[in-house]
């Protein structure tokens, strides 16, 4: 099982994957993070009791890592609930960098099955509440246990 933690200039978030339900995003986010990709990127995006979104490299929505990776949506953990980490896109099978974590299962029920839920904090759930846009990623770390 691939837990991260996910140091932000606010605190620490701690990371479980839904690997059955989303082997290729988890990969993907995985192998980004162990590069050290995420490091030092903020969160650029964020609607108060919806979502916080990173992992652009320009820092405004615009990038990603330079390809596309497919939507996994048939899995059993693909709602978006408080917590729950989705990949963001501009389209079906365009994701690549981007993510979101979910701040309120009260505005984001229309996602599921639209964006790939890849993971949940586990701890740090009051920590989510606070970021800001510009809020930063300091380093992401990745553990197989």
């Amino acid at each position: 099982m691939k837990t991260a933690e996910i140091k932000t200039n606010k605190g620490l978030l701690k990371v479980e994957f839904f690997e059955k339900d989303a082997p290729g995003t988890v990969k993907n986010f995985c192998d980004l993070a162990s590069k050290g990709f995420y490091d030092g990127l903020t969160f650029h995006r964020v609607i108060p009791g919806f979502v916080v979104q990173g992992g652009c490299p320009n820092g405004i929505g615009n990038g990603g890592p330079g390809y596309k990776i497919k939507c996994e949506l048939n899995g059993e953990n693909q709602f978006h609930d408080k917590g729950v980490l989705s990949m963001a896109h501009a389209g079906r099978d365009t994701g690549g960098s981007q993510f979101f974590i979910v701040l309120s299962r009260t505005q984001t029920a229309h996602l599921d099955r639209n964006h790939t839920c890849f993971g949940k904090i586990t701890d740090g759930l009051d920590i989510i509440d606070n970021l800001r846009q510009g809020d930063v990623m300091e380093k992401i770390t990745i553990t197989e246990q």
